[in-house]
């Protein structure tokens, strides 16, 4: 077994712990008197999620470099799949919606696995971007035309382009970090941003006062500043899975765990727009893959670019 494995099942026997002391601070809250608390029940619904993930996520990275982008162009095929089902389609869009599942997708992984960054990073921004209007535009129906257009490369950039940057920080070569210690960077990215979120959740039902967009989402500045924090804590003390040190973890941590937060209103937005509360039922009381990895989606290409730009 190499070290990096060692650390990895260290880490999870570690998220093990937390998970568990976080479930049984849940079932406290419930007796006393809060089993009919909505906060709380949510609070314990998604811990009772989050067991599964953790250990789906784990399994991924003790597997490596194909674990992983595996594990993630699934994910992305499932919020595509659920990210294009709220928007405007006609028949017309149906021969580059197949291309977007089943030609753009796998390249983009592909592109990503190959470790070819000229293409990866532009591919569906130029290329994608270019080629699937015309696509469309060729079946001949114009009705609502740009509005479909611009929801397809949305999809494509949200559940594909900006999710394959998680596993391209397998890619980037950071002098005296070891190549295969890249899934602990990985690692450390999901952690921050989910922690943040959860005490962001968990902080601002409790003691936030002061809702950022009343009208579209629970999420207060209160309850924002806790979550990243605790963020910035929980990076700093996770700085021996980065090439960041101390204060560089810290800094990555609350970085990341911001643009997530940001993400989230976001995709409220878009939620609200379409009147639906969450992307899918495909994960019991939680919703869809995007409403898991909303924050983890905004977070990974800005983590990616400051990552490859400073230490890369």
């Amino acid at each position: 077994m190499t070290s990096t494995s060692s650390d990895i099942l260290g880490l999870f026997f570690a998220v093990c712990g937390l998970m568990f002391t976080l479930t049984l601070f849940g079932e406290v809250l419930s007796a006393r008197g809060g089993e009919d608390n909505p906060v709380v029940e949510t609070f314990k619904t998604r811990l009772r999620s989050w067991w599964g993930m953790v250990i789906l996520f784990t399994l991924a990275l003790i597997a490596g470099k194909v674990g992983i982008i595996v594990l993630f162009a699934f994910a992305s095929f499932a919020a595509l799949r659920e990210f294009l089902t709220l928007t405007n389609k006609r028949q017309a869009d149906h021969l580059a919606l197949a291309l977007g599942f089943f030609v753009v997708l796998p390249l983009q992984y592909l592109f990503v696995g190959l470790d070819w960054q000229a293409l990866y990073t532009v591919f569906i921004p130029v290329y994608a971007f270019l080629m699937l209007p015309v696509v469309s535009a060729l079946r001949g129906n114009s009705d609502r035309f740009l509005i479909r257009v611009a929801e397809t490369q949305w999809a494509l950039m949200i559940a594909v382009f900006c999710m394959s940057h998680v596993p391209a920080l397998l890619m980037i070569d950071v002098a005296g970090y070891p190549a295969d210690r890249g899934v602990l960077l990985i690692a450390f990215l999901v952690m921050v941003v989910q922690f943040g979120d959860l005490l962001d959740f968990f902080f601002g039902r409790r003691i936030g006062k002061t809702r950022i967009i009343p009208n579209l989402s629970a999420k207060t500045w209160e309850g924002m500043a806790c979550g990243v924090a605790s963020a910035a804590i929980i990076g700093g003390l996770l700085a021996w899975m980065t090439p960041f040190g101390i204060g560089g973890a810290v800094a990555m941590a609350a970085l990341a765990s911001t643009a997530g937060m940001f993400g989230n209103l976001v995709f409220a937005a878009i939620k609200a727009d379409r009147g639906v509360k969450d992307w899918s039922h495909l994960i019991p009381g939680q919703g869809g893959f995007t409403d898991q990895l909303d924050s983890v989606i905004f977070a990974a290409p800005i983590f990616y670019h400051v990552t490859h730009l400073i230490w890369g």
